[in-house]
């Protein structure tokens, strides 16, 4: 039953990571901004370690399986 909570959040945790990586990287190529106002590189950097963040968690919610 404990399964159960650990493979929602991981599955959460990890196609949000996911997500906002390939964002992120779409946004780059195109020469589009990351985030209004903000310099491009300063919140590409924070959206990819903030999605490598996420999508690390997901795989370690996977592991407490």
């Amino acid at each position: 039953m404990e399964s159960g909570p650990a493979i929602f959040a991981g599955t959460a945790f990890a196609l949000f990571g996911g997500a906002l990586l390939l964002w992120t990287a779409a946004r780059v190529r195109h020469g589009r901004p990351v985030a209004h106002g903000v310099d491009t590189r300063a919140a590409a950097t924070l959206t990819t370690l903030f999605g490598a963040g996420f999508l690390l968690l997901g795989v370690w919610c996977f592991g407490r399986l």
